[in-house]
């Protein structure tokens, strides 16, 4: 078995991004079935990675309110253009310490915690702007060397040090699953994250919200929601494919969507 290339046409109105999230939210609703769960456990956050102003207004209209982005000036610039649509922004990508007031000024979320260099930072500017930000703990699950994300094995010693940090609302964990057609290499990494969550739940700090897990992109999001996913981040599938020779189902390392 494996998963099939896609070809999503580029949404170019109001109507297009509509129906294409009218569609999104089917396969979600279809596989929570497969998987015997709720579709209500299940949160798609819509992800505008490349995407111009003018589609995320019309994404906006359409019914996204939240939206995840991987660059963080990128995601600066959009919640400061677009600061009248009450958007909430989740960053996704990978985050250096010197970017940490730019999140800690306008994310809701951040989803890809891993180093306490960086919890340290957020901490500290989010005092500054007095802010809290929810925060997910990426994890390499598929052990690929351009993965961001702590080792699975790191991962029960780096969330006994979050406590210190009380800005910081730990929701769960996030991986990107292996870049392959093969859907068993792919379910592996689901499978690998939710054990983990399972895990650390058992010895995790008291207080320590672990019980979200986000994985799942726009080619993959309904075997992770077999899985137990309880966040997909879907971009291509809501807004189309992007111009770059890389839009086969899966996104370049780094980029999820």
């Amino acid at each position: 078995m494996s998963l099939a290339p896609a070809d999503w046409p580029v949404a170019q109105s109001v109507e297009q991004i509509a129906a294409n999230l009218a569609i999104v939210r089917q396969r979600i609703a279809s596989a929570c079935t497969r998987a015997g769960r709720d579709p209500a456990s299940v949160r798609l956050l819509p992800v505008s990675k490349t995407v111009d102003e003018a589609r995320i207004r019309m994404a906006v209209a359409a019914g996204c309110h939240e939206l995840g982005e991987n660059k963080v000036q990128e995601a600066q610039r959009k919640a400061e253009s677009m600061a009248d649509l009450g958007v909430h922004w989740s960053v996704i990508g990978h985050l250096q310490t010197n970017k940490a007031r730019y999140v800690a000024r306008f994310a809701s979320e951040f989803q890809a915690l891993d180093s306490l260099r960086v919890a340290e930072a957020l901490q500290q500017r989010l005092l500054l702007e007095s802010r809290t930000l929810d925060v997910f703990v990426q994890v390499n699950t598929s052990a690929e060397p351009s993965k961001y994300g702590l080792e699975p094995a790191a991962v029960a010693d780096f969330v006994q040090h979050l406590p210190a940090f009380d800005r910081l609302r730990v929701r769960g964990l996030m991986t990107l699953a292996i870049f392959t057609p093969e859907v068993e290499r792919v379910r592996a990494c689901f499978v690998r994250l939710r054990e983990l969550r399972d895990q650390l739940q058992q010895t995790a700090p008291a207080g320590l919200d672990l019980s979200q897990l986000s994985m799942g992109m726009s080619g993959d999001f309904e075997v992770a929601i077999e899985e137990g996913a309880t966040v997909v981040r879907v971009g291509q599938a809501i807004f189309g494919a992007r111009s770059t020779p890389d839009s086969f189902y899966w996104p370049t390392p780094g980029a999820p969507a």
